[in-house]
């Protein structure tokens, strides 16, 4: 397909992904680092192994649940949260240095595990030395956007006197028009997938003109042919962006938020609607599909843990490629608020090993791995389209269908309890009745 923009053709997804179900890791939260250290307070524990170390015996935990791709989080060195990058091309020294990557990336590998990073490219820290020596005039000016292009005093009349990422002032914007822009993120995508990644998230893909993603994909495809890229879009035109920026996916919020606003609201009418624009989606692009991410609150606080069992369900059975966010497997709760570290509390800790997990979750761990095994079974559920059979307030029924008439059938009930079936041919079903809250 070609960007009617760039001219550029976007290459034919790689068919490894047809596959693909991540297990998403925030792993500054996941690992226990802090996440806004006071100056002079150590980012490590003296003696104590590399944090990113923590991670190997989830790795395990990961295929046991039935994935096969390992979604990381920022990773590189930040201030804080990770996400006002101070270097693409080192490890954050709170999680470790590029030893502890290899070793995770080698034991991923030896899991069958992809590895997905999560590329920044957006914008930058205020310490980020390119931008130091930006605003002290010197000639990586032209990666920003400054008022004044000549150098002097950056501070403007009303704002910080360059150009931000969504009115942070923390998080200087990049000049996605400078072709030095362009050569960093070439840069930086092919540094780490030539040490061993396999995929990229693009933070806030949707603030960048797609026509630059179209400018750097290419000769990072020509490198590495077979690396996924998933840009991360909230609003607007998805198989338009997927299309001009030649991505090869973008998050499903759409989805996502007819699926939690249905089950809050006992009103699957709004989820029928989304249900027929994620086939034509499907014509277009496979969604990168969801129900929880480090960025919102966790299903489970949304809607109820029993509710957040049907909200799986319509995960794991419609098309897409299907990202299970830490801790959603276990019925985690957190709440999201606008305020100072008010993602924290979807951004938690975990422990040192799986075994030390609560059982209270263990019966969500359960329902995720049959319904993964039931994908597993059925592959095509990949571009499967949906068709409702069945639609009241607290009632939805649907078959799927894939491209070679392969089917299934999958209702799911709210009144007076929630309940779920899936009924595949051949196969006994799945009765989906969660605990009482």
């Amino acid at each position: 397909m070609t960007s009617e923009s760039t001219g550029i053709s976007r290459p034919a997804t790689p068919a490894w992904i047809d596959h693909a179900i991540w297990w998403q890791v925030y792993p500054l939260g996941a690992t226990g680092a802090p996440i806004r250290p006071e100056p002079g307070e150590p980012l490590t524990e003296p003696g104590a192994p590399a944090r990113l170390d923590r991670l190997e015996p989830w790795l395990d935990y990961a295929v046991e649940l039935g994935a096969n791709g390992l979604s990381l989080g920022p990773i590189f060195a930040s201030s804080t949260h990770g996400y006002d990058t101070t270097d693409h091309l080192r490890i954050d020294p709170r999680l470790g240095d590029d030893a502890a990557f290899d070793r995770l990336a080698e034991a991923c590998r030896a899991r069958g595990l992809a590895l997905m990073l999560d590329g920044v490219l957006g914008h930058v820290g205020t310490e980020h030395p390119l931008f130091q020596s930006a605003r002290a005039g010197g000639e990586e000016r032209s990666l920003f956007h400054f008022d004044d292009a000549a150098g002097g005093e950056d501070r403007g009349q009303t704002g910080p006197g360059y150009a931000t990422f969504e009115g942070h002032e923390a998080l200087p914007a990049l000049n996605h028009g400078s072709t030095e822009v362009r050569d960093l993120a070439v840069r930086v995508l092919n540094h780490w997938l030539d040490r061993g990644a396999n995929a990229w998230r693009l933070d806030a893909a949707y603030g960048i003109d797609p026509a630059f993603w179209a400018s750097v994909l290419p000769a990072v495809r020509e490198r590495h042919p077979d690396a996924w890229f998933m840009g991360e879009v909230i609003h607007g035109d998805y198989a338009g962006f997927v299309e001009a920026s030649t991505v090869d996916t973008v998050t499903q919020y759409e989805l996502w938020k007819a699926t939690w606003s249905s089950l809050a609201d006992v009103n699957f009418y709004e989820l029928d609607w989304c249900l027929k624009r994620h086939n034509e989606l499907l014509d277009r692009f496979v969604p990168a599909t969801f129900v929880g991410n480090h960025d919102v609150t966790r299903i489970a606080s949304k809607v109820g843990a029993a509710k957040a069992a049907l909200a799986v369900v319509l995960l794991m059975t419609v098309g897409g490629v299907p990202s299970v966010y830490y801790g959603d497997e276990q019925a985690f709760r957190g709440v999201k608020t606008e305020t100072l570290g008010g993602d924290d509390e979807v951004r938690p800790a975990l422990p040192a090993a799986p075994s030390e997990l609560a059982p209270q979750g263990a019966w969500m761990l359960r329902l995720h791995q049959d319904l993964i095994g039931l994908r597993r079974r059925h592959p095509w559920l990949v571009r499967a389209r949906t068709e409702v059979t069945e639609l009241d307030n607290p009632r939805l029924a649907y078959d799927v269908v894939g491209e070679q008439g392969q089917r299934l059938h999958v209702s799911l009930t709210l009144d007076p309890a929630p309940r779920a079936e899936v009924r595949a041919p051949g196969e006994a079903p799945i009765i989906v009745e969660p605990p009482a809250e």
